[in-house]
């Protein structure tokens, strides 16, 4: 996999990378950025969540568990002292559906969290990554 950065003006890049979609990458205004585009920090925690949300979705699917919509919410404590890394993310996932399985629904996120998400591994390496979830009763159309 290979990833090439550009720098458009101060900050302000865009990257792309195999698939050749283009994402705009930028910083805050007081580090000369034009706050045009996603910070790297936030992009990691996109990254988490993105991927382990595949990974649900997958594995519940082929579970054949209906269910009409999934939300994930990631949040990250950074420390105080530079660089400013993550030392705790939760990920909350927040399932729509009517009278969904809890353990099919638990079952898909402890294997993404420990087997599947290769980000979650990378980042767990390094921080702690706790996770909840909530289901929002919604009828199935």
């Amino acid at each position: 996999m290979k990833v090439i950065i550009k720098q458009v003006e101060g900050l302000t890049f865009v990257g792309k990378g195999d698939t050749n979609h283009w994402v705009s990458i930028d910083g805050p205004k007081e580090f000369f950025g034009s706050e045009a585009g996603s910070r790297p920090m936030e992009l990691l925690l996109m990254a988490l969540g993105s991927c382990t949300g595949s990974d649900v979705v997958s594995i519940l699917r082929k579970k054949k568990t209906p269910f009409t919509a999934l939300e994930i919410n990631v949040e990250g404590n950074k420390r105080e002292e530079i660089p400013k890394v993550f030392t705790k993310i939760n990920v909350e996932y927040v399932f729509y559906g009517s009278k969904l399985n809890t353990k099919d629904l638990e079952r898909a996120i402890d294997l993404s969290q420990n087997k599947y998400c290769p980000i979650s591994a990378m980042l767990g390496a390094a921080c702690e990554i706790t996770h909840s979830y909530k289901i929002i009763e919604q009828e199935i159309k």
